[in-house]
């Protein structure tokens, strides 16, 4: 892997990360049109932890409240809405690790699940704008689209948001619910990569691992400005027409 290489990997772990596209899919096509091959885990921990700063930065000033404000009703209930949301993802992650690591090695697989993002996203076009409170069944079912979310190709936020939306909760309340909500999620995930991870014989060398951070950082960090700028303007299913292009063009391609 080269300086590069790692860059464009950890560029494209980080705008997709939490653009509704994908990160996951994007990746496994990323390294295939590159013709790279990543032995072990450790790249993708690097690039998780680097997106996974980002949403520290954006949503800062929310956490903060979240920690100071532990003794108010409120901020426990969002709390608690946020644990029952991580449940389903932390179930399948655990009981499907070994099943969801041969998803990654299909192509076909992703092109299909970023062509069904493309349609879940056209038809939050068609959700009509509400600003509900969220619930404990709420977050739970947006966990669940979350666990769904799993399956390479499948965009996390796109389906939470999208849940969010069909939930009644306003785009701006569904982001920050989705982006909270990734905070365990990309930990969890980085945990049971790191638990694979033998950096000992690490074969990618640290100044790459130090550029696809930084990369992953940055992009990512952009992106989700510019994400919350599209929710707010009410273009989030735009991303729809990328999602389906990918898909198709791939099947066809790859």
């Amino acid at each position: 892997m080269t300086l590069l290489d790692a860059i464009t990997l950890g560029a494209i772990q980080g705008i997709t990360e939490f653009l509704p596209i994908s990160s996951s899919g994007h990746l496994v096509l990323g390294q295939a049109l590159l013709g790279i091959v990543l032995p072990g885990n450790e790249f993708e921990v690097i690039t998780h932890l680097g997106t996974l700063l980002s949403v520290f930065c954006i949503f800062w000033t929310d956490i903060i409240k979240l920690i100071s404000g532990i003794r108010d009703i409120k901020t426990q209930k969002y709390i608690l809405y946020l644990t029952i949301a991580t449940i389903p993802a932390v179930v399948v992650g655990l009981t499907s690790k070994s099943f969801i690591s041969v998803l990654f090695e299909s192509i076909h697989l992703v092109s299909i699940s970023l062509i069904f993002t493309g349609l879940i996203l056209f038809l939050s076009q068609k959700l009509i704008q509400r600003s509900e409170t969220m619930t404990i069944r709420k977050g739970f079912l947006i966990g669940l689209s979350q666990a769904i979310a799993i399956i390479p190709g499948i965009s996390r936020s796109g389906m939470t948001i999208s849940m969010g939306l069909a939930l009644g909760i306003s785009g701006k309340e569904a982001a920050k619910f989705s982006f909270l909500l990734a905070i365990p999620s990309i930990t969890g995930a980085g945990i049971l990569t790191l638990m694979d991870t033998s950096f000992s014989t690490m074969t990618i060398p640290a100044s790459s691992l130090i550029a696809a951070f930084l990369s992953s950082f940055i992009i990512g960090y952009l992106s989700l400005k510019w994400l919350f700028g599209l929710l707010e303007s009410g273009k989030f299913h735009l991303f729809g027409y990328y999602c389906i292009l990918i898909g198709l063009l791939t099947l066809v391609i790859i």
